[in-house]
């Protein structure tokens, strides 16, 4: 090849030298310009001497990538050519940019070989061979880099730098067949980065495909041979997987602890004190009676404490100050990118991860072109480079002074689990601070991108800043036999707070609930904000009021998305770029649903979880799903060998699918008898289990075709859910419509169906603003989120998340306004007009949501 290449070279010399004669006879002809003449015979040399360079670096070196990205790509037989591949197109387009002519940048649009849908594709007999295809619709994308490929004299593999990744580039590397493609990686799409990959390319590593292969045939193997089970004994359509399972676990275990707490009666008692100096009052708890801790558990004990202590003379016995110092959090990991973005944002985890993947990828930045503005946004690893971290230091030390910059570059330690094989998720240059980005966002209409950009690099700007510093002032107040204690602080340095801001992070959130229910001295008071008066041991305390109230313990929380991902994590379940693919999955295969932002298990999530925690203990056991992560990851470093792993799960795994076979219920023609009596046919009713969960069927069906709703008592006796009337009458048969429940939310049917099958959907009293004919009702999309939409549909396809109110705007007389909700400001209503700014508080009213993640359909 270097002799083809010296000869393509040396032609190309030829033709350059003879140019400038022909440009000179057309220049006569033309009497073009002599400078024009001049800048092209230039221009000319120039390309003839980068092509010299290239030639001489022999077969096994690069051409200099230092070419114009503006400059067009060499053409075929005039120099070595070099063929890309990445993932994603707007990667391919980023990363031309960095390369310019020689190379050409083509994207495999992710997998294009998998394994067959039509069957297992797994041959367990023979070391579990995995039975590869090209997936349909990849065919036009594979013949494209086939032929490019051929004319190539170099093919670099540049996919995702994980392990899904290196499986791509191992089957276009099958697929290409060519003599000489290599594998590069790089944690940032930047031009630093991507020539230094491609400078230094490497060997496809056999260990992390290995990895990555026993991970889908796992998924494989427990996927398409529990999920036909599943479909046979309780509904088609359904699907079982090794990590998606243990998730539903998770959920349906929260919602019985929930369901089984026994709320117990607590009591507190405050004392609002004054001090020597005077107003205004401040609040002290009670903490300890005859220097025990104390526990008011009820109403009598409390109040006569209460009587007691009415006349008792408060003074200060202790006066404790210091400081206590925050530290910043971390950079971000994947799964803190995905609470935070929930817990700031309310980001799902699927948004962040798809907003995350174009900010690596490239964003238009305008005569700059496609440029990538974060590292690789899928890592376990808090490991920062350290050209990135004395950039930051720098930018600190200049934007903030140097009372923000530690002495030295601060260290984070990585989690013991971490594959540190990335750099935690950072911006790629501090030249693109969000004010500079921000008019290219809002040119794009992608506010929420620019949101999760500031967020990623504000992050990382505060995990290279000094802790905040408070000023904690604690004070023990003796009264009789009780002390109280009041606890106050004021920021005296805000250090990294100055770029991040004050809210608690996921993981100081939970330090405090555990120092809490460890009962730790002064995690009571570790946050309390504002200053105490100034108070000496053995002031005197004027009482004003003793304040006693009753409370009772509350039940664990439902997760939410934040927190299921947090417990994913803690618990070593999946891996965090999967936690985003586990939460759409249990949605939208209908075993939970989100209300209030918060997960609770379907009737159909119960049902399943029940039937595969009984016949696969061992499968969809917590730990038993992270070891089998431990044992991948010991694949990935060569620890263990992938057909082992999978022999070693695949024996016990069968012999308990077999029973499993036998032994499940079939709940799909199950028939639990009761003892209500139809009021259509007298026969019993029998529980059956169908789209909508279990439900009263007659037993005369199909002669009678009658069904209820019902749901049990706290005994568990069986009570009737009666349908919801309405004084509405069928336009066809004049009998009332009541209302009903289905895929889609609540409807009103005719109360004489079957014989009379007339529905209709329920106004929420709007007028559709926008065909001004039809109404607007509520309804669930398919993901079971509520929506509002036209009657009309699909002839009008006006539709709105947030809740619309029969009510005009008054600055800009829009026909209706939104009530909105959010975390921060609570519920609010606002003008769906983009530039009217009219917006007002509202308080919450009977019968309406303040969020419009719940309604009357859930």
């Amino acid at each position: 090849m270097a002799t083809r290449t010296k000869k393509k070279a040396e032609e190309t010399e030829a033709t350059e030298e003879k140019a400038p004669g022909k440009a000179t006879g057309r220049t006569a002809a033309k009497k073009k310009p002599a400078a024009k003449k001049a800048a092209a015979k230039k221009t000319a040399a120039k390309k003839t001497a980068a092509r010299r360079r290239a030639t001489k670096k022999g077969d096994d070196e690069l051409p200099s990538v230092e070419a114009d990205a503006e400059e067009e790509a060499t053409p075929r037989g005039k120099g070595p050519h070099y063929l890309v591949v990445v993932e994603s197109p707007a990667k391919a387009k980023t990363i031309k940019k960095y390369l310019g002519s020689g190379y050409t940048v083509k994207a495999s649009v992710g997998h294009v070989k998998d394994l067959p849908k039509s069957k297992i594709g797994v041959d367990v007999e023979h070391d579990f061979q995995p039975e590869y295809e090209v997936i349909k619709g990849k065919e036009k994308v594979l013949n494209e880099l086939k032929k490019m490929a051929k004319s190539a004299d170099k093919v670099f593999l540049a996919t995702d730098p994980d392990r899904e990744g290196e499986a791509i580039a191992w089957h276009i590397k099958e697929e290409l067949a060519h003599p000489d493609a290599m594998r590069v990686t790089f944690n940032e799409i930047t031009k630093k980065a991507i020539q230094e990959a491609i400078a230094q390319p490497r060997e496809l590593n056999q260990d992390n495909y290995d990895s990555q292969q026993t991970r889908r045939i796992l998924d494989r193997l427990v996927g398409y041979q529990i999920s036909p089970l599943l479909w046979q004994k309780i509904r088609r359509g359904l699907s079982a997987g090794r990590v998606q399972s243990v998730a539903v676990r998770l959920i349906v275990e929260r919602e019985a602890e929930i369901k089984a707490f026994v709320p117990e009666e607590y009591w507190t008692l405050d004392a609002l004190l004054e001090g020597p100096s005077g107003p205004p009052p401040f609040k002290a708890k009670l903490s300890k009676v005859d220097g025990k801790k104390v526990e008011l558990k009820d109403r009598v004990n409390t109040e006569a404490l209460v009587s007691e202590l009415q006349g008792a003379a408060f003074s200060v016995a202790k006066v404790d100050r210091r400081e206590r110092r925050r530290n910043a959090p971390a950079p971000f990991i994947t799964s803190k990118l995905q609470q935070e973005a929930a817990n700031r944002l309310s980001f799902t985890a699927k948004k962040t991860m798809t907003l995350a993947q174009k900010l690596y990828e490239g964003v238009p930045l305008g005569e700059e072109g496609q440029t990538a503005l974060i590292t690789y946004m899928r890592t376990d690893s808090t490991r920062l480079s350290d050209d990135a971290v004395k950039q930051v230091r720098e930018m600190i030390g200049t934007k903030y002074g140097a009372e923000y910059l530690p002495e030295e570059p601060v260290v984070y330690k990585s989690r013991k689990s971490a594959q540190d094989a990335h750099e935690a998720i950072r911006p790629t240059s501090l030249e693109y601070p969000p004010e500079r980005v921000r008019p290219f966002f809002d040119a794009m209409d992608e506010q929420d991108m620019f949101r999760l950009y500031e967020l990623i690099w504000n992050r990382f700007v505060a995990c290279q800043m000094k802790p905040a510093v408070y000023d904690q002032t604690s004070a023990d107040i003796a009264a009789g036999r009780a002390t109280f204690r009041a606890s106050g602080s004021t920021l005296k340095f805000p250090g990294y707070l100055a770029v991040y801001g004050a809210g608690l992070t996921p993981e100081e959130e939970s330090e405090k609930e555990k120092a809490k229910a460890a009962g730790e001295e002064g995690a009571e008071g570790a946050d309390a904000v504002g200053d105490l008066p100034v108070l000496n041991d053995g002031d005197k305390l004027g009482l004003q009021k003793l304040l006693h109230e009753q409370h009772f313990t509350q039940p664990p929380p439902r997760f939410s998305e934040a927190t299921l991902v947090k417990e994913l994590e803690e618990k070593g379940i999946g891996r965090p770029s999967t936690y985003a693919a586990i939460l759409s999955t249990i949605q939208d295969k209908k075993y939970v649903e989100k209300l209030e932002s918060r997960f609770r298990p379907t009737d159909l999530g119960q049902m399943t979880n029940e039937m595969l925690v009984k016949h696969f203990p061992h499968e969809l056991d917590v730990t038993f799903t992270a070891t089998m992560e431990e044992k991948l990851d010991q694949i990935s470093e060569g620890g263990a060998k992938w057909v082992s792993v999978l022999r070693d799960f695949y024996g016990p795994f069968k012999d308990t699918l077999e029973k499993a076979k036998a032994e499940m219920r079939d709940v799909k023609r199950e028939e639990i008898k009761t003892d209500i009596a139809c009021e259509k046919c007298g026969n019993p009713f029998v529980i059956k289990f169908g789209k909508m969960g279990h439900f009263l069927a007659c037993s005369n069906y199909p002669d009678c075709k009658n069904t209820k709703d019902f749901k049990r008592d706290a005994e568990g006796k069986i009570v009737i859910v009666e349908e919801e009337t309405t004084d509405e009458l069928c336009e066809k048969c004049g009998k009332p419509m009541v209302i009903k429940r289905g895929r889609f939310g609540r409807f009103m049917a005719c109360s004489g169906y079957p014989d009379c099958k007339t529905s209709k959907p329920i106004s929420i009293g709007v007028n559709c603003p926008e065909c001004k004919q039809g109404y607007l009702t509520e309804r669930r999309s398919g993901r079971g989120k509520i929506f509002f939409g036209c009657n009309r549909y699909p002839d009008c396809r006006f539709a709105a998340w947030d809740r619309p109110l029969a009510e005009s705007c008054p600055q800009c007389a829009s026909p209706y306004l939104l009530q909105k909700f959010s975390k921060r400001d609570g519920a609010y209503i606002s003008c769906p007009n983009k530039e009217c700014d009219y917006r007002r508080e509202v308080a919450e009213q009977p019968g309406v949501p303040t969020d419009p993640g719940t309604s009357s359909a859930a």
